[in-house]
């Protein structure tokens, strides 16, 4: 005996592969679109940090002991009363 398929189970048949292709490329859409999203959460932390470890050194930098750390190290600056000490290395 051989059956006949319908058309409408024919119909039924690709609609269920259909769907099925559909789902199955959102799911791959969103867990790629997930993974790209933790990654610029990474991101947007580093990024963060790096701002609060500048914004730590602008507060620094405002401060009379490390504008004299500056002057000393730099400039080669000292205080009246103090021996400078040459480094031979530079």
């Amino acid at each position: 005996m051989k059956k006949k398929f319908s058309i409408k189970s024919v119909v039924l048949v690709f609609a269920v592969v259909y769907v099925c292709y559909v789902m199955i490329s959102q799911q791959a859409t969103m867990a790629r679109q997930k993974k790209e999203l933790e990654k610029y959460n990474v991101e947007l932390q580093k990024k963060k940090d790096e701002k609060e470890t500048l914004q730590d050194e602008v507060k620094l930098s405002k401060t009379d002991k490390y504008i004299e750390k500056l002057a000393r190290e730099i400039l080669g600056l000292v205080k009246e009363g103090e021996t400078p000490v040459m480094d031979n290395k530079n």
